[in-house]
């Protein structure tokens, strides 16, 4: 009897280890699992890059500025040109300033058909004002975001085996916010290769075109002038009468101190 109690007393702080160990089961795992994830996600990225070299992504963009005659006709160029080669008009705005009316264009024509755009549009503009091209190689971005989103997809799917294997409520809280901060990144990194993928196969092309005008006045009549003066000149009376009203408080007092004034020297000439 004595032995198997003291066997109990001995198992007892064994069991209570076995519950800590639970605790900790999660928390091991996961960094266990991201260590492996993180060394293995190089390995993989490294050996695809070698074995098979990824295409060049590039950002394509141009400003084209320029004169011309006819507004309307340009617009129509343009606007043929950039359905022949399967664009679209993403912005489309007009100005009109003292001397001169514009419109800017914002277009979105495929990669493939970017210079087959610019060599049609400058074949029918005999010179221009600005003519950009640039381009931004995004590859290195783009190989980097895949990689890292297939690393946080394989990390998002070792939390939810552990999710299944949890003992606890306080472990499934615990993997289950992990699974929501993985998602956030997930859904952050394919946010940003969905752009990179957009600006990529659409290239963008601005176009500001613009048209010289001469502003001149109206001729005026020698009638209209006189009716102008008249007009004028009854402005002008108004005006007069109205400064009398605000001031004919003094102009009572200047005429009573007349006629006192004239009254004191009659008397001073009678004596």
């Amino acid at each position: 009897m004595k032995f198997l109690i003291a066997l109990w007393i001995l198992a007892l702080p064994l069991a209570c280890s076995n519950n800590t160990g639970s605790d900790e089961y999660v928390e091991k795992s996961v960094a266990v699992d991201e260590m492996d994830l993180g060394a293995r996600s190089l390995d993989d990225n490294s050996i695809q890059i070698s074995e098979k070299q990824q295409p060049q992504k590039l950002i394509k963009t141009s400003f084209l500025s320029f004169e011309t005659q006819d507004l309307d006709k340009t617009y129509k160029d343009l606007a043929s040109t950039i359905s022949k080669y399967k664009g679209y008009i993403q912005d489309d705005a007009s100005t009109k300033g003292y001397n001169q009316i514009s419109r800017r264009l914002v277009v979105r024509i495929p990669i493939e058909d970017f210079q087959n755009t610019i060599d049609a549009i400058s074949s029918n503009v005999e010179f221009f004002d600005t003519k950009q091209i640039s381009s931004k190689d995004v590859t290195e971005e783009f190989i980097d975001l895949e990689a890292r989103l297939k690393a946080k997809k394989t990390l998002e799917a070792r939390y939810l085996e552990l999710l299944k294997k949890a003992n606890n409520v306080k472990e499934i809280l615990e993997i289950e916010r992990e699974l929501s901060n993985i998602r956030e990144e997930i859904e952050a990194k394919q946010g940003r290769l969905k752009y990179l993928q957009n600006k990529v196969s659409l290239s963008t092309i601005t176009i500001e075109f613009y048209k010289r005008t001469t502003e001149t006045g109206v001729t005026k009549s020698y009638g209209s002038k006189m009716w102008n003066a008249i007009v004028s000149g009854f402005d002008g009376l108004s005006v007069f009468f109205l400064g009398i009203l605000y001031i004919w408080p003094f102009i009572i007092i200047i005429i009573i101190a007349f006629f006192l004034i004239r009254k004191w020297i009659a008397k001073r000439n009678k004596k």
